[in-house]
C-alpha cells in the first residue's frame, strides 16, 4: 500500500503522520505484521486502517530505537512494548501515532472530519449535555467544530485511560469544562479506575484540514 510518512508538532510532542491510498492495497501488505492472521476476515477498510495506523506506530516506536509492531489486545487496543505507553488514529486516508519512553504516561491521540453543521446538530444529545453545549456555544466557534473537538477529545481521553480502566467509556463519562483555541479540558462525570470523578484532564487540539486532532499527553 502506498504511503506517505510526515510528522508535526502538537503542544510539543511529536506526532506522525500517514497518508495513505487504500486503492493501492493488496493482502500481501498485512504479511509485515506479525499479527496478521487476526486480521484474515476483516474487511478492507479496516485492513488498510489498521495497516495505516500501524505504520504510523513503527515510525513513532523506532524514534524510541524500538523495532516492535504494537500487537491487538483482546479489547482491540494497541498492545506497546514493555515501558512504552502510545496511541494510534486513523480517519479517511490518515493515520497519526504518538509514543513516548514512559509505561506510565496518560497519552491518547484522535483525530475526526469536521461534521457537517446539520449531522452535529442531530448526533449532539448522543455526545454532550445541556452544561456541555453552553460551553461550546460560548467558545465562539462554529457549532459543528466545537461538537467535533468534544467528541474527538473524548475518544483521545477513553484511549488514554484504558490502559489503566480496562472497560468501555461512554461520552457521558466525561464532561468538556473549557475550549479556548488550542486546548479543551474535559472532567470526569464520575470515577473510572484509579480516576476520580472531578479530575480535569486537559488536551491539546489543532484543525488540519477538513479534520480536527486532539491530545492528551499526562
Amino acid at each position: 500500500m502506498k504511503s506517505t510518512h510526515t510528522t508535526f508538532l502538537l503542544a510539543h510532542h511529536t506526532v506522525h503522520h500517514i497518508t495513505f491510498d487504500p486503492t493501492t492495497f493488496a493482502d500481501a501488505d498485512l504479511l509485515w505484521l506479525p499479527h496478521h492472521g487476526q486480521l484474515t476476515d476483516a474487511g478492507r477498510k479496516r485492513k488498510t486502517d489498521h495497516l495505516a495506523g500501524r505504520i504510523a506506530a513503527a515510525h513513532a516506536l523506532s524514534t524510541l530505537n524500538d523495532r516492535t509492531i504494537p500487537a491487538i489486545g483482546a479489547s482491540g487496543d494497541p498492545i506497546w512494548p514493555a515501558g512504552i505507553s502510545g496511541s494510534i488514529t486513523h480517519s479517511g486516508t490518515q493515520a497519526m501515532a504518538i509514543a513516548a519512553r514512559n509505561q506510565h504516561a496518560l497519552i491518547g491521540i484522535d483525530c475526526e472530519a469536521i461534521l457537517a453543521e446539520s449531522e452535529a446538530h442531530e448526533i449532539k444529545d448522543g455526545v454532550i449535555d445541556t452544561e456541555e453545549e453552553t460551553v461550546l456555544s460560548r467558545s465562539g466557534y462554529p457549532f459543528a467544530l466545537a461538537l467535533t473537538l468534544a467528541f474527538s477529545a473524548k475518544e483521545s481521553l477513553f484511549k488514554a485511560l484504558f490502559p489503566r480502566v480496562q472497560e468501555y467509556m461512554g461520552f457521558d463519562c466525561a464532561r468538556v469544562t473549557q475550549l479556548d483555541n488550542k486546548t479543551l479540558v474535559l472532567a470526569l462525570t464520575k470515577d473510572a479506575g484509579p480516576f476520580s470523578k472531578g479530575k480535569p484532564f486537559t488536551l491539546a487540539w489543532e484543525m488540519i484540514n477538513a479534520q480536527v486532532c486532539t491530545l492528551l499527553v499526562e
